[in-house]
């Protein structure tokens, strides 16, 4: 009897709709859903709205009872200026207390209140010099610059603890990755495409630490010396090619000229005649000593027969 209970019970469990392998999968995958920054910040209001605690509150009221007893010397510690191109993360008691605040003028309790001033302008830096392996195995030295800039300061407070270190290992990390999966040829000629790439994964990584990444741009793509040198030999030689073919080319089309004006000139032979005359006359303008004597062909033919 136990025994048939304890199969009955398996059986149950085997054909309930709850454990059905579909649905299984699906309760696995949404267990562990990717935060994202509107549930960020809906957390970090659900906490606020918890409260500081009987301890906390009193902690507050002594802090308040400190400042009227030494007001007004209080003012120099309890008043902050924030900028218009700053913003202000307050902690109370180690809780933040909501958003932003500022620009303007605030005013913190001593002991229990600490600010966080983060700067909202675009921040620019070089990516290090990245020595990268390409595709065709062609060793490549790299350098990049990223603009960035933080559009949510509690997200850059709280999820991280330096962003502009961070983002800078995170770009030269991506810039290898990237360029390690292209050929060097597709390096030189694409690093729009190429930096695009790059700013769009950096943009994306960077979402839930409160930082945009505006622009990046690849700056320089240095080679290996016996490279450019094998590199300027195939650009030569090229060159040299095409020079010849343009020599080859010309010769043919002169040589088609020559030929319609012999055609031109045997059917009336004072035309040759006129042209040596012509030929004296550009040979005289030039001052110089040479004399020349045009010979008819006739001469040298009646010559020839003899």
């Amino acid at each position: 009897m136990r025994n048939n209970r304890v199969e009955s019970s398996k059986t149950n469990l085997v054909t309930s709709p709850m454990y059905e392998p579909n649905n299984l999968n699906i309760e696995m995958t949404s267990t562990n859903p990717k935060p994202s920054i509107a549930q960020m910040e809906n957390d970090a209001k659900d906490n606020k709205q918890e409260g500081f605690g009987a301890c906390g509150y009193l902690l507050i009221g002594l802090s308040y009872i400190l400042v009227a007893i030494s007001f007004p010397f209080s003012l120099c510690c309890c008043i902050k200026i924030v900028k218009e191109y700053e913003r202000a993360v307050i902690f109370r008691l180690g809780r933040s207390l909501g958003g932003a605040k500022g620009p303007g003028l605030f005013f913190i309790l001593p002991c229990i209140d600490t600010i966080t001033t983060i700067d909202l302008r675009t921040i620019t830096f070089d990516v290090p010099p990245q020595e990268i392996l390409t595709k065709d195995s062609v060793t490549i030295t790299v350098d990049a610059v990223v603009y960035y800039r933080i559009f949510n300061p509690v997200l850059s407070v709280t999820n991280i603890e330096n962003p502009q270190y961070s983002t800078k290992l995170l770009a030269a990390t991506t810039l290898r990755n990237i360029l390690g999966i292209k050929t060097l040829q597709e390096t030189l000629q694409d690093k729009e495409n190429i930096a695009h790439r790059i700013q769009e994964i950096l943009d994306n990584a960077t979402d839930v630490w409160g930082v945009k990444v505006e622009r990046v741009e690849v700056k320089d793509v240095r080679l290996p010396v016996q490279m450019q040198r094998a590199m300027a030999t195939e650009a030569e030689s090229s060159r040299e090619a095409r020079a010849k073919v343009i020599a080859a080319e010309g010769e043919q089309k002169a040589s088609i000229a020559l030929k319609q004006a012999a055609d031109v000139i045997s059917q009336s032979p004072v035309a040759l005649q006129l042209r040596y005359l012509q030929t004296l006359t550009n040979i005289s303008a030039e001052k110089n000593s040479t004399i020349i004597f045009p010979i008819p062909i006739e001469m040298l033919q009646s010559f020839s027969k003899k």
